[in-house]
């Protein structure tokens, strides 16, 4: 990618943008999983309003987002969302470093996220930006991955 995104946070009245981007992000998984992500299903009203919900432009466009919530303990990644036509161009390194940062200025040294194993290729993505795998369990008719990532500094 040779254009950095810019990121800002989520407009109270962004939950159908959040929506938006993210049901045509996940669409192309719902016939290898037989249902649509949970991510598509969420409140996006719901997350923009209480959790961090930023949004990564490129040319003054909105080409992506990210959905964070802090727990006690640590950051969580509930989403990471590319439009499908901005997908393969480094936007979810963009993302996932912007997650971890913002978790850092938060004070957490923990981020943790998972993941459908029948998603092609996001288990060796995670595992590729040092995420580990902490645990596994049958969801659905797969596997969800949970990962953990601690955060050096």
């Amino acid at each position: 990618m040779s254009e950095k995104p810019a990121f800002r946070r989520a407009r109270p009245d962004e939950g159908p943008l959040l929506r938006e981007i993210t049901r045509a992000a996940y669409a192309k998984w719902v016939p290898l999983i037989g249902r649509e992500p949970l991510p598509m299903t969420a409140d996006h009203v719901a997350a923009v309003r209480d959790h961090i919900v930023e949004f990564a432009e490129l040319g003054g466009h909105v080409v992506a987002a990210l959905h964070l919530e802090a727990l006690d303990g640590h950051m969580l990644v509930e989403n990471i969302a590319v439009r499908p036509e901005m997908q393969r161009r480094g936007l979810g390194d963009a993302l996932l470093a912007r997650g971890e940062e913002i978790a850092r200025e938060m004070g957490y040294a923990v981020v943790r996220l998972y993941t459908n194993s029948r998603m092609g290729g996001n288990t060796e993505w995670y595992l590729a930006r040092d995420y580990a795998i902490e645990r596994e369990e049958a969801f659905g008719n797969g596997n969800r991955v949970h990962f953990v990532k601690k955060l050096a500094g």
